[in-house]
């Protein structure tokens, strides 16, 4: 069917217009002088409101296994929860455990995902076993459209990957294009100090915060850095959250290195004293990398005006408060790592935009336009122009709205952001044409969302 979207102002990265957008089937087909008369099958009126490409969340983990147990959101519920916040598209990762092959880990996150997801979703491969194997499989994993490859310094006995198996999958990333994505933290330095709080009886949750320093997110990036430019390899670093990482990253770009980095709207706005709440609450706010002190917050956000950092996902990895980040009473070490928030990521951005630390076009394009460049959905998605997938979001910025865990639509039981009052807010959004969110109701289903086989890395030179 058709629908005509009329009386908004559109807004790109590269701009904002009056205009009516024309879709038709599952593709946006016209942009129109305002009022210009067409006929359609339903009209939506965006008359006060921006209308803006669907967002993409570049770092998701529905059902992940961790320590134990699953992140708490399926595919099903995470998915349905993301187009509430006006994010269309997901990119998941999936886990390779040790001794298993990157192809039958990718098979088995297609059987989690498929006919499950409410919008569009790709994957991204976690490597933990370098082999000759799993080094030719990665060639197989671009071929079915997952090219990008996350490895981790951090977790040692789990995801760990030394230097030496580190060189050797970016040399593949050199050789067929990929871009590695990298969890930057020195974990051997950092499970000596958990080991030495714990023997010290410091249990609480700001131990988290406190055993994982800046300092070692800041070098580990740094050596990450220094091995793509020995290799040639593109580098993503995952989660950025502290001034360090992001100083490594600057020096990096400034010499026209392919190094990128996103960072997530829990360091924008949650700091080191979340992670202090008394009476175990901290552990709602552990996350790895950890929360920060304040004073990183400002540096992040300079970083996403300056494009050091490039893309806002949220790292969305959720663990309920009742019997999951409980199972760390008593050993910090113990507590799940993740908190919720895919639903509201397009909201807490517009925040930037409202206090003045981001322009209005740059919202649009942290949120979706390079998330869809950087991942090779570009032009597909991240648009509203003729051609692109109609993926659209009607968004209210005067609305006002408070993030509460007895309005969210994540399966968890306690927000991040609980009380927070902010302004703006999703009015409607259209998945591939379907009008999914509408009137305060979910209209989608799961099954609809399609798998997204995806082009190289856009942004290398």
């Amino acid at each position: 069917m058709s629908i005509l979207i009329k009386g908004g102002t559109v807004v790109n990265a590269t701009g904002a217009v009056a205009a009516d957008v024309l879709v038709d089937g599952e593709k946006i087909v016209a942009l129109l002088a305002p009022g210009f008369p067409v006929q359609a099958d339903e009209t939506i009126d965006a008359g006060g409101k921006y209308v803006i490409p669907g967002g993409i969340d570049a770092h998701t983990h529905m059902e992940m296994p961790f320590g134990g147990t699953f992140s708490a959101d399926t595919f099903e519920t995470g998915t349905i929860a993301a187009a509430w916040g006006g994010t269309t598209t997901i990119i998941d990762f999936a886990v390779q455990a040790k001794g298993t092959s990157l192809l039958s880990t990718l098979d088995k996150w297609h059987a989690k995902a498929d006919g499950r997801c409410a919008v569009d979703y790709g994957f991204h491969m976690i490597v933990s076993d370098v082999t000759d194997t799993s080094l030719k499989e990665m060639e197989s994993c671009i071929d079915a459209g997952v090219n990008t490859f996350k490895m981790f310094m951090a977790y040692p006995g789990v995801f760990y990957a030394t230097d030496g198996e580190i060189l050797r999958a970016m040399q593949k990333a050199r050789e067929t294009g990929a871009t590695i994505m990298m969890h930057a933290e020195n974990g051997i330095a950092i499970d000596q100090l958990v080991a030495q709080a714990l023997a010290q009886g410091r249990t609480d949750p700001v131990e988290h915060g406190l055993t994982r320093p800046a300092e070692l997110e800041g070098e580990a990036t740094s050596r990450a850095i220094t091995l793509a430019k020995v290799t040639g390899s593109p580098l993503y670093i995952v989660h950025l959250s502290a001034a360090q990482a992001l100083d490594a990253v600057t020096k990096a770009r400034d010499t026209g290195q392919n190094v990128f980095a996103e960072t997530c709207p829990q360091y924008l706005y949650l700091s080191l004293e979340d992670l202090a709440k008394p009476d175990f609450e901290g552990s709602k706010y552990v996350a790895s990398p950890p929360l920060r002190p304040k004073e990183h917050q400002s540096e992040l956000w300079r970083g996403l005006r300056t494009n050091d950092l490039s893309v806002v996902s949220t790292d969305h990895c959720p663990f309920c408060f009742k019997d999951q980040k409980e199972l760390g009473r008593g050993d910090f070490s113990k507590i799940p790592n993740g908190m919720p928030g895919v639903e509201h990521r397009v909201d807490l951005l517009h925040q930037g935009v409202v206090k003045g630390e981001i322009t209005l076009e740059r919202w649009v394009e942290i949120a979706s336009t390079t998330p869809a460049r950087m991942f090779g959905l570009h032009p597909r998605k991240g648009v509203i122009a003729p051609g692109a997938d109609a993926d659209v979001v009607v968004y209210d910025p005067t609305a006002r709205q408070v993030i509460s865990a007895a309005t969210h639509h994540m399966n968890v039981d306690y927000s991040a952001y609980e009380g927070m009052e902010i302004t703006g807010k999703v009015d409607t959004v259209l998945s591939r044409g379907r009008v999914v969110v509408d009137a305060g109701g979910f209209h989608g289903a799961a099954g609809h969302g399609r798998f997204l086989s995806r082009e190289l890395n856009q942004y290398l030179v």
